[in-house]
C-alpha cells in the first residue's frame, strides 16, 4: 500500500550514536557513520566513519572507512582510509589502514599493516593464492609491520 524507495544513506553523515551510559551487546552494521560514547561489545561494520569518544569503550572489531579513537578499543581495526588515535585514545589490537596517526599520549599495542586500498585488495587476492606456499612470518612486499 505504501511503497517507498529506500534512500541510500550518506556515509559522510553520522546516523548512529551509542550514548554515554549505554551498553550495547551485538553487531552494528551501518551504511552511514557511527559514534560510540558508551560501551559496545560485538562487532562494528560501517561503510562510513566510526568515532569512539573519550568515554567510549569498544570490545570488538571495527571495520570502517575512517576510524578515530579518543576512548578505548579492545579489538582489531580495519580502516579503508585513515586510523587516528587521539592523545586520550587507546587501541589494544591489530590494525590494517591506509594511513595511521597516533597523537602524543595515545596508546597502541598490536601489529600495524599499512597499504593503499588498491594495494590491499591486490595483496588480499594474492595472499589467497599464496597462503599455502608462504610461511606466516614473512611480510608480503609493500607492507610495513610495526610492533610497539
Amino acid at each position: 500500500m505504501f511503497s517507498k524507495k529506500k534512500a541510500k544513506l550518506n556515509p559522510n553523515a553520522t546516523d548512529t550514536l551509542v550514548g554515554e551510559g549505554t551498553i550495547f551487546d551485538g553487531k552494528i552494521v551501518s551504511e552511514a557513520g557511527v559514534r560510540i560514547e558508551g560501551q559496545v561489545t560485538g562487532g562494528i561494520d560501517c561503510q562510513g566513519d566510526v568515532a569512539v569518544g573519550e568515554n567510549g569503550v569498544v570490545k570488538s572489531s571495527i571495520s570502517a572507512r575512517e576510524v578515530t579513537i579518543a576512548g578505548a578499543v579492545h579489538g582489531n581495526v580495519t580502516a579503508k582510509g585513515k586510523l587516528t588515535i587521539l592523545a586520550s585514545g587507546k587501541l589494544f589490537g591489530n590494525t590494517n589502514a591506509a594511513s595511521f596517526i597516533i597523537e602524543e599520549g595515545g596508546i597502541f599495542q598490536g601489529v600495524s599493516k599499512m597499504a593503499a586500498a588498491s594495494v590491499r585488495e591486490e595483496e588480499a587476492r594474492a595472499a589467497g593464492r599464496q597462503a599455502e606456499s608462504q610461511p606466516a612470518s614473512i611480510v608480503p612486499p609493500g607492507e610495513r609491520t610495526v610492533v610497539f
